[in-house]
């Protein structure tokens, strides 16, 4: 069919484009994005490959902020935010596999977040449900990269279908060995430093042992410890806040490098990682020389 050619209202010539003509407009349109689709990925592929050329981190952990402040930037629902965090995640965890992160920890739920909405907290523990389970299914990343899942805090405090969401995960994934994901909900450093002392005086008492409390003692008994985690070497929060927010604060307390990204969660990914990598590299590299 031709175009159509009629008069605007104030009397110039328009071009009204047929069916046709607006199928192939968008047919190439389509094509293009693909196009630039598969030039970003493989850009990133190449970078993946030199990057791992190097020293990577064995242990990386994220404060993973922002996903209320990226929505409402958009105009969208918060849980909408949530939900594009846990995209991101995926994300991350993928490119940390493909560098040779042995061990990523992520700040998923601060017992703090308990007092927010309920509907918030209601859809985060729906979020969280589905997720969790979504992770371990057969042919997805954490069997693809042989992950194993630990879900790391107080989970006495989630809601009992959430804590069975955590239970089926850790068991689904306690096979793998290849790399270590700790999903730390509900989760606050205090909490966990008062658990692992209070545990070293249980053992203590039950064994009869003399002496004072060590800091290996309670070292050894942290969350991240009794999991077999690395020390870590990376601490990253996004959204340009700066603060731990009594994330991992026992772990990070000596050799580990703070790094604080001004982007949003959502919108976090290689790109934003690769000037934090390169400082961890240029320092490791440095110390070495």
């Amino acid at each position: 069919m031709d175009d159509i050619t009629e008069k605007s209202e104030i009397g110039l010539p328009t071009v009204t484009m047929s069916a046709s003509a607006t199928a192939t407009s968008e047919s190439e349109s389509s094509s293009l994005f693909n196009i630039s689709e598969w030039v970003n990925t493989k850009s990133q592929d190449a970078l993946i490959r030199i990057l791992s050329a190097g020293p990577i981190p064995r242990h990386v952990g994220f404060v993973m902020d922002g996903n209320r402040r990226f929505a409402r930037r958009q105009q969208r629902a918060v849980q909408e935010g949530h939900a594009e965090g846990y995209v991101a995640l995926r994300r991350m965890l993928e490119v940390c596999m493909r560098l040779g992160v042995k061990c990523v920890s992520v700040y998923a739920f601060a017992i703090e977040n308990f007092k927010r909405s309920e509907v918030e907290v209601t859809a985060l523990m729906d979020l969280a449900e589905t997720k969790m389970l979504e992770l371990c299914e057969h042919g997805d990343l954490l069997e693809k990269y042989g992950i194993r899942l630990n879900v790391l805090g107080n989970k006495a405090l989630l809601p009992e279908r959430v804590q069975l969401a955590a239970k089926r995960a850790e068991e689904l994934t306690r096979n793998n060995n290849r790399a270590v994901f700790n999903l730390c909900m509900p989760y606050a450093s205090q909490d966990e430093i008062a658990t692992a002392v209070r545990t070293s005086v249980q053992d203590a008492l039950a064994n009869d042992i003399d002496g004072e409390i060590t800091e290996d003692d309670v070292n050894s008994r942290l969350m991240t410890s009794v999991v077999n985690s690395p020390p870590l070497d990376i601490l990253v929060r996004t959204s340009g806040v700066k603060r731990l927010s009594d994330f991992l604060t026992w772990q990070c307390c000596e050799d580990t490098q703070i790094q604080f990204s001004s982007v949003y969660w959502p919108d976090f990914g290689l790109w934003n990682f690769l000037p934090i990598l390169l400082d961890y590299q240029r320092k490791v590299w440095s110390q070495s020389s």
